[in-house]
């Protein structure tokens, strides 16, 4: 097999690696932390990067890429911590570009590439932790319109996006709607997320809604997936500069007249987030070429890569901060970022002890333990 990269996708990776150093820096980011967690002229500039429609088909006015286009920019992302949400733009425009009608796909395809229109996915709430199957949001229908009312939490962006995708029982069964913020009967509040970035609480009351789908769980579930593939991608770009960070901190740090590299037991320390890091780059790998597999096979290559990225962000993470010592808590030193961007992002689409049910759920070879 050729796990090569392709000239186009180095290409696309060169991009964008560019544009991290150059245009994001952390005094940029920090600014933008400072302001509330999210800037819209970032965003803007990654859409005319065509970043934002790697997932729209072409004839809709996007870049018609796939996963492994994905994968890439989100590792690139991820080295500079960057914190506006790339990933909602990919789970919007293949959510869109797969399940709507014609007419809405022509509507906001082009809207989501160019980086016109951000659209978020809203689908947690309280209580049902990472539940695909149900939820309380309900959709009732007048004629050929719709009305949603429920409340969704942690929104990515939400009081910033300008239309929510929302899962919503309708006659019983899940189906998949597009509510803009605008629209009456829709209010966000918003507030600051442990990584620096923007989330809010939204509240539906017989708001407004084009219907995407009626078929509303296969779509939500797609979308989580894309999400924790893209998730798994961008950590692998966190801990790669989490432990190029760490490593120069030890060649730089000096105790008893010599560099903290030279001790052993802290260069065991390195080889095991060295190590941790390799196995999360496979399972990375492996969840984006699983992404357009079937159902079955895709849900459980992505539990799979969940469970071993968030045993990997939880030691590099913690191995950062301890081989760096107090300054690696301190908010002005850089690693402290890198720390609270893994851990959130741990939970993020399902944290590991979810995804190890989920793994032990779906095995269907007991390979002789059982009988």
């Amino acid at each position: 097999m050729d796990f090569d990269f392709s000239d186009d996708q180095e290409q696309l990776r060169d991009a964008c690696a560019k544009w991290v150093e150059k245009g994001y820096s952390f005094e940029r980011r920090r600014a933008t932390v400072a302001a509330g967690g999210f800037d819209r002229k970032a965003y803007n500039e990654m859409a005319e990067l065509g970043l934002t429609g790697l997932y729209v088909p072409e004839d809709l006015g996007g870049m018609g890429m796939g996963p492994v286009e994905g994968m890439v920019t989100l590792q690139e992302l991820g080295r500079g911590i960057v914190i506006e949400p790339l990933t909602q733009a990919l789970i919007a425009g293949a959510v869109l570009a797969g399940y709507a009608p014609d007419a809405v796909k022509a509507d906001w395809c082009g809207k989501v590439a160019s980086g016109e229109a951000l659209v978020v996915l809203a689908h947690t709430e309280r209580g049902l932790r990472y539940r695909t199957d149900s939820c309380k949001a309900s959709a009732t229908q007048n004629g050929e319109s719709w009305a949603l009312t429920g409340d969704k939490n942690v929104v990515p962006v939400g009081d910033q996006a300008d239309a929510f995708l929302v899962p919503a029982m309708a006659n019983g069964k899940m189906a998949m709607f597009l509510v803009e913020r605008s629209a009456k009967g829709v209010s966000a509040n918003g507030y600051g997320t442990q990584d620096g970035g923007r989330a809010a609480e939204v509240s539906l009351k017989d708001a407004p809604a084009t219907l995407v789908t009626l078929d509303g769980q296969t779509a939500l579930e797609h979308a989580i997936d894309i999400g924790i593939a893209a998730t798994c991608a961008e950590a692998v770009g966190v801990m790669d500069q989490t432990l190029a960070i760490t490593v120069d901190y030890m060649n730089t740090r000096k105790q008893f007249g010599v560099v903290i590299s030279s001790f052993q037991a802290l260069r065991h320390r390195v080889a095991d987030m060295k190590m941790q890091l390799e196995l999360a780059r496979s399972m990375s790998y492996y969840a984006s070429l699983k992404l357009n597999a079937p159902t079955n096979e895709r849900r459980a290559a992505m539990a799979r890569a969940k469970v071993q990225l968030g045993n990997s962000m939880r030691l590099v993470a913690k191995d950062a901060v301890q081989l760096h010592g107090g300054i690696g808590v301190t908010d002005e030193y850089i690693v402290s970022h890198y720390f609270k961007k893994l851990t959130q992002m741990e939970i993020a689409f399902g944290d590991t002890m979810h995804h190890l049910g989920e793994v032990s759920s779906r095995m269907q070879d007991t390979a002789g333990v059982f009988a």
